[in-house]
This record gives structure tokens, C-alpha cells and sequence, in this order.
């Protein structure tokens, strides 16, 4: 049985799955359960159970709920503002044009782009202190902490945000508000009672994936905080890497349990934005 020709197109995303994805995704899960001499063990997964890498699991969950709620609340409102906010219609096509670049705007590049706008000696840090007296790091704000990467990723994750949103606020019905209306329902009242509960799977599942983009992201945090925060990813980095006391095995065990945390994450907006789809056709 020939196979069609138009299947050959497949075959570059086929090998780059498989090279870049699934085969490092298989060698972490069984190194995970590995000691460095090959046999099978536990203790990589009972080793989690440390005080410090339960602080990095937990710094990095507020991290990852602090950003999805800020950039999901941020990219909402602007999502909005463009959909049923009566701004020109030549605005929406820069914004998501630029949503879809910035969203995908990440690790060195985005880390140096802030250490030079809002880092300690910066261009907005050093404006504000000579033009206006104001000394951000005196005010207790510094770029290279929890508050700063917290900000960095919101560079991402509120454009991620309005590009995931606005088809669902588009699928918004005429009707539905016109309806509302009709009964006397003011504006307040048809988003408590009918917009907000149609959106809330897409804006709970919107939430998730933005979870799941900030807990799996490395470079960023590893660019512009080092070894200064503890996270997973950082600590990850470290122990692949080979540091002081690296454990590469322990290393699998700590991408393993962010594999099922993204994972159950990005099971969630798959489940809620399928049921979402059944409002808005």
C-alpha cells in the first residue's frame, strides 16, 4: 500500500517531535526512577520530600498562580476594551499582532531587555531617580527578586492571555445582551448572569495553561535571578548541570513533577475550553 505523498509534509514536525520532545520526555520519566548506575529505585522521588525542594516547588506555584491571575486579569480587560469597548478597529490588529510576538518573547533576550529598563542601574531606574528624586531600590523594589520575575513574566503572559481570550469574547452573542436588555437587565447584570458564566470554563482554563507557561518556563528565571531564587526549574537546571552535589537522577525527578503538574494543568484547559466550545459555536 503506497502512502500518499502529501503525508511526506508530516515528516520534519514527526522527527522533531520525536527527537525534541518525546524521546527527552521518555529519559526523564525512567531516569526519574534511576539510580546513576541504571538500576531502578524510588529514592529519586522520596528525595523530593526535602524542605528545600518543597520551597521551590511552592515558590514556584506562587509564582506561576500570581502571574496567571495578574496577566489574566490584565489581558481580560484589554481583550475586552478592544472586543465590546468601542475603540477603532484599526487598533485590534497591532494588538494582536504584538500579543502573538510578545507571548512567544521569552528567556535571555526578554531577561536583558528589563535588567536594562528596570534593573538597578536602568534606563525608567535611573529617569525616575535623576528627573524626580525617586529611588526605586530605596522604595524596596528590586528587578532580581520574586516581585521582579512576578513582572517579567507578565511581559508574556498577559499577551497569552489576550490571544486565548478574545475568540471567546467574540463568540459572545448579539443577542444574548440584546435579550437582557429586553428583560431590563443593566449592563452590570448581564456579565454576572450570562456573559461571565458562559466565559467562566475559557477563563479557567485560560488560567490553567497560563499556570502551566509560568511553572515550566527556565530561562527567563535563570537569566535574570540565578541561583538567588528558589525555584524548580533553577534547581532543576542545577542539578542536571552537574553543580556541587548534582544529582542528574534527582534532576529527572524534579522535571518528572513538573511534567505532572504542566500536565494536569494543560489536561484542565483542554477539558474546560472543549466545554466552553459548546457555548460559543
Amino acid at each position: 500500500m503506497r502512502l500518499p505523498l502529501n503525508w511526506l509534509g508530516l515528516v520534519p514536525f514527526m522527527l522533531f517531535a520525536l527527537l525534541f520532545l518525546i524521546l527527552p520526555t521518555m529519559k526523564i520519566v525512567i531516569g526519574a526512577f534511576q539510580t546513576q548506575d541504571g538500576s531502578f529505585t524510588l529514592q529519586n522521588l522520596i528525595d523530593l520530600n526535602t524542605s528545600s525542594i518543597r520551597n521551590a516547588y511552592w515558590t514556584s506555584i506562587k509564582l506561576s498562580v500570581a502571574t496567571a491571575l495578574i496577566g489574566g486579569g490584565v489581558g481580560f480587560a484589554m481583550a475586552a476594551a478592544v472586543v465590546f469597548g468601542g475603540l477603532p478597529k484599526r487598533i485590534r490588529g497591532p494588538l494582536m499582532t504584538f500579543s502573538g510576538v510578545a507571548s512567544n518573547f521569552a528567556g535571555v533576550p526578554l531577561a536583558f531587555a528589563f535588567i536594562a529598563t528596570l534593573g538597578p542601574v536602568g534606563l525608567i531606574t535611573m529617569w525616575l531617580r535623576t528627573e524626580f528624586g525617586i529611588n526605586l531600590r530605596a522604595m524596596g523594589f528590586n528587578l532580581l527578586s520574586f516581585q521582579g520575575l512576578v513582572i517579567t513574566y507578565l511581559f508574556f503572559q498577559i499577551p497569552l492571555m489576550i490571544l486565548i481570550i478574545t475568540p471567546a469574547l467574540d463568540g459572545l452573542k448579539k443577542e444574548w445582551r440584546e435579550a437582557a436588555a429586553v428583560l431590563g437587565a443593566t449592563g452590570l447584570q448581564y456579565w454576572r448572569m450570562v456573559a461571565l458564566p458562559v466565559l467562566f470554563p475559557s477563563l479557567l482554563g485560560t488560567f490553567a495553561l497560563l499556570f502551566a507557561n509560568a511553572f515550566g518556563a527556565v530561562a527567563t528565571a535563570f537569566a535574570l535571578v540565578g541561583p538567588q531564587l528558589n525555584i524548580v526549574p533553577i534547581k532543576l537546571f542545577a542539578q542536571i548541570r552537574g553543580d556541587v552535589l548534582g544529582n542528574p537522577n534527582l534532576g529527572y525527578a524534579l522535571a518528572f513533577g513538573m511534567i505532572v503538574i504542566t500536565a494536569a494543568a494543560n489536561t484542565v484547559y483542554i477539558v474546560l475550553r472543549i466545554r466552553a466550545e459548546r457555548w460559543l459555536k
